[in-house]
């Protein structure tokens, strides 16, 4: 009953919103090449199907985003797991990470295109640069909040490094983990545009920079609702996973107020 509700609520709150986008703009005034309606926007999206193989970009764009997240939230883990693990190798790479998140990832992407040229590979790095720390922070976090007392009873009993990990730190660290797995699958979304806005001609960015060059303004709403869905697709898919690894934990109710 309570889905339903929340089906319901958040069904209705959508039709408030197209409504109001649809004759909001004209009843205030704004010009449809300001804000178009949302009627204009379906109308280039069915047009773009045709002439601008709008599928063929969203599906480049998609890509890019499911390869940077998966080396981004691989190299995450990697990393969080091996610096959790030892305090020494913590010390020494903690300062040249540190670097690399606080350097703006936007100005690596014309290095890559530099590097690599017009393909796919320079919207993945940025994509795994932007994932990468938000997922080590969570494990890292994770393995440092686990009870000492459970470790020194662990190795009371003789518990081998790998048995404790396997054991105690992994299984605690699920939770942060899924965490910053939730943050980095809408962050790959936002690495592979700008990868794709610096130095594309594929995707769903491009489509953006051209709608914009061209002065279609619907243009740029159908690319900025593609990513969108992207995005949440890939949200969706995480806690997908998540519900059935942590099958263990409470799931949140709702309440109705």
């Amino acid at each position: 009953m309570q889905w339903r509700w929340g089906v319901a609520a958040s069904t209705a709150l959508l039709a408030v919103f197209l409504a109001a986008w649809e004759w909001g703009p004209a009843r205030l005034g704004v010009p449809a090449y300001i804000l178009p309606p949302a009627s204009s926007v379906i109308d280039e999206f069915f047009r773009m199907i045709g002439t601008d193989r709008v599928f063929f970009h969203t599906a480049v764009t998609a890509g890019e985003v499911v390869a940077g997240f998966l080396l981004g939230a691989l190299l995450g883990m990697t990393a969080g797991y091996v610096l959790g693990m030892s305090p020494s190798a913590e010390f020494v790479l903690s300062p040249y990470i540190l670097a690399l998140q606080i350097a703006p990832k936007v100005a690596f992407a014309p290095l890559f295109v530099l590097w690599f040229g017009f393909t796919v590979t320079p919207k993945i790095l940025v994509a795994i640069l932007i994932v990468f720390f938000p997922i080590m922070i969570n494990v890292l976090g994770a393995l440092r909040a686990v009870d000492p007392d459970m470790l020194n009873l662990a190795r009371s009993f003789k518990a081998s490094r790998a048995q404790i990990f396997w054991k105690i730190e992994f299984p605690a660290s699920m939770p942060a983990l899924f965490s910053g797995l939730r943050i980095g699958s809408t962050l790959a979304v936002i690495g592979v545009v700008v990868g794709e806005l610096v130095g594309g001609n594929m995707g769903l960015g491009y489509l953006l920079v051209f709608g914009e060059g061209a002065g279609n303004t619907a243009m740029v709403f159908v690319s900025i609702i593609l990513l969108t869905v992207i995005g949440i697709a890939a949200y969706v898919v995480v806690i997908f996973v998540e519900q059935r690894v942590l099958h263990y934990l409470p799931r949140r109710t709702y309440q109705h107020f």
